[in-house]
């Protein structure tokens, strides 16, 4: 646990929110010679690394995240009348990773470990298929949230036993790039038990990813939940993005080789009043300017639970002027939401559902360019999905 003090911070100045003291070494005697190490970062993965993200991060693309477990790809499935199993889940993922021209607006795909080392019912390993239209294939990593005992009803997220061997496996099976999600709620506080936790746990994955050779998406979700204004969001935002790149740095990850999963900077989903795509991305911005370093490549947003046209003018109002890093998206239901109404489980609606996956993938791809326009978006994309507590 990250509460254990021999994670204690090396820097006082870092520390004041959460009411750490700082540590200091005993002093040495003047004649003790000083030894300087230099820490190994990202071990022989490095230019590879670099590579891969940039890759990602390229101009006019994103990712489609279908990393869903096997329980929550059921709630979908149930959504359209199918019964969850193996033959439906591979059905769905074989018809969004075989939709023609999708690498045009799509960089990388997050899988499921099911997914990973499942084929198309032709025998071609839906990793190829990725590979062939140049979308990289990533893999979910992390085991899921579990109580945080003593915090304020939080959570933290588990799976970093065995996570260097089974990064080492998910390598040789294709995937270059890692997601790990843990979250931070504001009506619970945050308290600063949780906040540390989070931000320990993905500096510990990034280092474990990058030493096998995987590119670490660093997601702590600020969640939508709440009756919170804008300026919470902010405030509790700008604090968490400044625990987790402490964390990164004192556990040596590579920051040109990793990717950041941010929430926008929103109100509460409970909040009286709505902000505008532009209150939006200035707050965002502006949190991202104060936390994240340039030398990272690449900001792919989650949705988190935004309608489908929502999450996709908010990047665009981003994007409306240069940005230190590739500022793009990382979207499950905002990219899935419609696909899935339209195909509704029938092998005559496949192709019109991949139509339907192609003009999302497109809209995001012009925000990532700061060209898109909302009009002619008809009225199911402009429903919300946001859901109270939501799990993976």
């Amino acid at each position: 646990m990250a509460a254990c003090t021999s994670f204690a911070k090396l820097n006082a100045a870092s520390s004041t929110w959460i009411g750490q003291q700082s540590f200091n070494p005993s002093p040495r005697s003047s004649s003790s010679a000083r030894r300087v190490s230099f820490p190994v970062r990202a071990s022989a993965y490095k230019d590879e690394l670099v590579k891969t993200a940039k890759t990602i991060a390229s101009p006019g693309r994103g990712i489609l995240a279908i990393d869903e477990s096997n329980a929550t790809c059921g709630k979908r499935l149930a959504s359209i009348g199918l019964e969850n199993n193996e033959v439906n889940r591979q059905a769905y993922r074989q018809l969004l990773l075989t939709t023609p021209g999708l690498g045009e607006y799509i960089s990388g795909s997050i899988l499921f470990e099911e997914t990973l080392y499942q084929s198309t019912t032709d025998g071609k390993k839906f990793v190829d298929c990725l590979n062939d239209q140049n979308i990289v294939p990533g893999i979910k990593v992390d085991k899921g949230l579990v109580p945080l005992p003593g915090s304020n009803n939080e959570s933290w997220c588990q799976g970093l036993d065995g996570l260097a061997s089974r990064s080492a496996e998910y390598y040789k099976q294709g995937a270059r790039f890692a997601k790990w999600r843990t979250v931070v709620s504001i009506p619970c506080g945050p308290s600063a038990l949780a906040v540390k936790e989070a931000a320990w746990g993905l500096a510990r994955y990034a280092a474990i990813s990058q030493d096998n050779g995987l590119v670490p998406i660093v997601e702590p979700e600020i969640l939508l939940d709440g009756d919170h204004g804008i300026d919470r969001t902010l405030e509790v935002a700008e604090k968490v993005w400044a625990e987790v790149f402490f964390y990164l740095a004192q556990n040596n990850v590579m920051f040109e080789g990793i990717l950041l999963k941010p929430s926008m900077v929103t109100p509460g989903a409970e909040h009286k009043e709505k902000a505008s795509a532009e209150t939006i991305a200035k707050y965002t911005l502006t949190m991202l300017k104060r936390r994240v370093p340039p030398a990272v490549p690449g900001i792919m947003f989650l949705s988190g639970g935004q309608s489908e046209v929502e999450a996709t003018l908010n990047l665009n109002a981003m994007n409306q002027s240069p940005n230190p890093w590739h500022v793009s998206f990382s979207y499950a239901r905002a990219l899935q939401n419609t696909v899935l109404k339209t195909w509704q489980g029938r092998p005559e609606n496949v192709e019109a559902a991949k139509m339907s996956l192609l003009v999302r993938a497109k809209a995001n791809s012009l925000a990532q360019l700061g060209k898109y326009s909302a009009e002619g978006e008809n009225e199911e994309a402009k429903k919300g999905m946001f859901v109270k507590g939501y799990t993976y």
